[in-house]
């Protein structure tokens, strides 16, 4: 027996197959089939719905493409996020045991967008029943030190009402960037919304706030009150030396996942590299472009560095306009966002054309 075959007997789960990779329903869908958003009546119309300019955003064919990248780098720029992955995530648990393959760090990142379209694309009953799974699922996702180095800014706690409201925010907030820096609209460049609609798309986001805990008195209701919560919240934001070091051992968790992944590759991985060959660099060069400075700052890019990733996205604008196109921004829906999420994305983007029609 080869090497390759004595590792595949003691780990099966290194090997992938091309179905694997893609994946069935199954590998998103929570708690039933979800159902879309209508006009209907209120249960019907969910968080968002149709005609709503929540729609307008996370139904462009660029969210589609870099909602995840987005996303990831201003969630992980929010220290509590990433302690809570380093402490309780099921990748960083299978790392500590050398479990860890690379398969598995791309199916987290995989499902991540397909997990969540329940509860901007469905109907009221859809979303709470995601919406509860996952705050069921966070329910041990706390701890009393967020960075060893800087023992002064507390604990975490992911169901507080301050973790819940900064991960629905920075997801929401990523997507309004991508829009308006990557969204062609047809072969005009992306713009900016006009400051009103970007104030109604924040008072929009509090209304997906609110399926999880939350302060009532904390939600922004406009586009100057998310700017004064990035002030209050400011010491949070950010990368340190220390914020990878696991409290209770003292490792080092990147370092872990590194370990546990080259010990355990097998050549049928490959596929899996071509993947994050996508989301781990070119989407994630393009969406470095469009978050904000203070994001590029406080996710580590050097002043260098985002001259480059500014010039890129300059460079590369034809190829962010063919990656929207439709055969491209399909394989990516149904790569990353799973087969539930093509079907809701075909039938909202139905609706909502019907409802701006009207």
């Amino acid at each position: 027996m080869t090497s390759n075959d004595h590792m595949r007997a003691a780990n099966p789960n290194i090997v992938v197959s091309q179905e694997r990779l893609l994946g069935t329903a199954k590998r998103w869908r929570r708690h039933g089939e979800p159902n879309v958003a209508t006009n209907e009546n209120s249960e019907h119309r969910g968080v968002f719905g149709p005609g709503s300019l929540a729609w307008d955003v996370l139904l462009h064919p660029a969210v589609i493409v870099f909602q995840s990248p987005a996303q990831f780098i201003l969630q992980l720029t929010y220290k509590p996020v990433v302690a809570g992955v380093r402490d309780w995530d099921p990748i960083s648990k299978k790392a500590h045991r050398g479990e860890l393959t690379l398969f598995d760090v791309f199916d987290r990142g995989q499902r991540n967008s397909g997990i969540h379209a329940p509860m901007w694309l469905g109907d009221k009953d859809t979303a709470t029943r995601v919406a509860q799974h996952l705050i069921r699922i966070h329910e041990k996702v706390e701890g009393d030190v967020i960075d060893v180095g800087a023992p002064e800014i507390g604990g975490y706690q992911a169901n507080s009402p301050r973790e819940s409201m900064w991960a629905a925010l920075t997801e929401m907030h990523s997507m309004l960037w991508v829009y308006e820096r990557l969204g062609f609209h047809g072969l005009a460049l992306p713009r900016r919304l006009p400051d009103n609609l970007r104030d109604r798309y924040i008072a929009e986001v509090s209304e997906y706030c609110r399926l999880f805990p939350h302060d009532e008195n904390e939600l922004p209701k406009s586009m100057a009150d998310l700017k004064q919560l990035y002030k209050k919240y400011d010491d949070l934001f950010g990368v340190t030396k220390t914020l990878a070091t696991i409290p209770a051992t003292g490792q080092n968790f990147h370092q872990l996942w590194k370990d546990s992944i080259e010990k355990n590759y097998h050549p049928s991985q490959r596929k899996v590299k071509l993947q994050l060959f996508f989301q781990e660099g070119l989407f994630k060069l393009l969406a470095m472009a469009a978050v904000s400075a203070k994001a590029r700052k406080n996710s580590g890019l050097s002043p260098k560095k985002e001259k480059a990733v500014l010039a890129a996205r300059v460079f590369l604008l034809p190829v962010v306009w063919l990656l929207q196109q439709r055969p491209i921004e399909s394989y990516f829906l149904r790569m990353m966002w799973g087969p539930d999420a093509v079907e809701m994305v075909a039938a909202a983007r139905k609706l909502h054309a019907e409802a701006k029609r009207a």
